[in-house]
């Protein structure tokens, strides 16, 4: 049964100003395989080095391999294989070919996604951010279930995003009207609600999965966003730098690993992140400030959305 994430975070000895780099001091992963999507680029580039300075072997599948293998080369331990989450079949090909090695994964980060991009139909006509977002996500993590261990974690990205919209339960691929910054926000809900019913599923074989807020933070995610537009949402000054209260990414990165590896977190599965800690009930709509809304947390939507899922995909291997 699908439990809501706990609200009263636990003491941490980092915070939002951490980079992942921090949170990984001292610890060794030598004996431990971490997947990232998205870990060539962005939060996920930075997820990935931690990983690998720490002694992770770091599987990083990219839709595009050769930028990949630049952008993490000199990384040790870094395998870049070939991974469209817009394409079904490109999932299912990666996910058994990795399972015909009889790799076993410690640490699934599911980092990779888009932001605001125009209108696109993936597949049968999924919309774009709800099938990379999450429903490639969903089919990758129930493909990989034979590779996950006792003490497995999944953690998932979701957003502050979130906050503009829950799941669109009528219109979910937004087939009635086009809106995109609607269609982000419902692919970090359910990013949330993935997280939360996946944990709910998983966790009597003792894997465990957690969603992630990164803060705010600039990288190639916002290329579909012009610098006019950045600008009057906050984001950028005059001279396109940074805003108050944003991130660099290796900050960003910082609760998706902590979130991988904390044994802070035992006992807490399905919660929902922010700056190295649980975070609590969002009591404004500030995004910089956070927490999370109580559409991303809900139980009943979470086992709502695993259902769908499971349907569109045809993937359930948890149930």
């Amino acid at each position: 049964m699908t439990t809501s994430p706990p609200h009263h975070p636990p003491r941490t000895p980092f915070g939002r100003d951490t980079t992942a780099a921090q949170v990984l001091a001292g610890t060794d992963l030598s004996e431990r395989t971490a997947l990232v999507t998205g870990g060539y680029s962005g939060l996920g580039l930075e997820s990935t080095r931690a990983l690998s300075r720490a002694g992770a072997r770091v599987l990083v599948p990219a839709r595009r391999p050769d930028a990949g293998r630049r952008a993490t080369a000199g990384m040790q331990r870094v395998d870049v294989g070939q991974l469209d989450l817009a394409d079904m079949s490109s999932i299912r090909r990666y996910a058994h070919q990795l399972l015909d090695t009889g790799t076993t994964i410690d640490i699934l980060i599911c980092g990779a996604g888009v932001m605001a991009i125009p209108e696109s139909r993936v597949g049968p006509g999924w919309e774009g951010h709800f099938a990379v977002n999450h429903l490639g996500h969903h089919a990758l993590v129930n493909l990989l279930r034979p590779a996950l261990q006792p003490g497995s974690r999944v953690v998932v990205l979701s957003s502050a995003g979130h906050f503009l919209s829950g799941i669109r339960w009528h219109d979910p691929q937004l087939t009635t009207g086009y809106d995109r910054w609607i269609a982000y926000a419902q692919s970090k809900t359910a990013n949330a609600l993935f997280a939360l019913h996946l944990d709910a599923l998983a966790r009597n074989a003792d894997i465990h999965a957690f969603s992630v807020h990164p803060g705010s933070i600039l990288t190639p995610l916002q290329r579909h966003i012009p610098e006019v537009e950045q600008r009057s949402l906050g984001w950028i000054d005059a001279h396109g730098r940074p805003a108050t209260g944003f991130k660099t990414p290796a900050q960003g990165a910082a609760t998706a690993v902590w979130a991988a590896t904390s044994a802070q977190l035992a006992g807490h599965g399905g919660a929902y992140c922010q700056d190295c800690d649980l975070a609590s009930p969002a009591t404004t709509d500030d995004m910089l400030v956070g927490g999370y809304k109580p559409w991303a947390a809900d139980p009943a939507g979470a086992t709502r959305l695993w259902a769908l899922s499971a349907d569109l995909t045809g993937l359930d291997a948890f149930s």
